[in-house]
């Protein structure tokens, strides 16, 4: 069977090097755009050299809960990741305050109003 006709599909993770992510509905009330994510990916690249952007709507389930959240998710590669650990803890503070600020100026530029039910 080829992958590009299959519906469903098992795809093999390669090994990550970072991921960050952004609770960004919480904030913002709302799915980023794309053309957000692309303003993320431009802040990121000159840092990262290379980055993956997923938005999604991540819904959890249980038998006693459910609960569905927008949610920001950043991959960066291993061979992009620095092994030294205070460069690691440095670049993590940079792509964090990168994408805390990202997110800060989305939400002042464009929100939902959250109300609760």
């Amino acid at each position: 069977m080829q992958v590009e006709n299959a519906i469903a599909f098992v795809a093999d993770q390669e090994p990550l090097g970072l991921e960050i992510c952004v609770n960004f509905g919480i904030f913002a009330g709302r799915d980023a755009t794309t053309a957000e994510l692309e303003e993320l990916g431009k802040l990121l690249v000159p840092e990262t050299g290379e980055v993956s952007i997923v938005g999604e709507e991540r819904h959890d389930l249980s038998d006693s809960a459910e609960f569905m959240l927008h949610q920001v998710r950043v991959a960066i590669p291993p061979e992009h990741v620095p092994d030294d650990r205070a460069d690691r803890s440095d670049f993590c503070e940079r792509l964090v305050t990168l994408a805390e600020l990202w997110a800060r100026r989305c939400i002042h530029d464009r929100h939902a109003d959250i109300t609760e039910l």
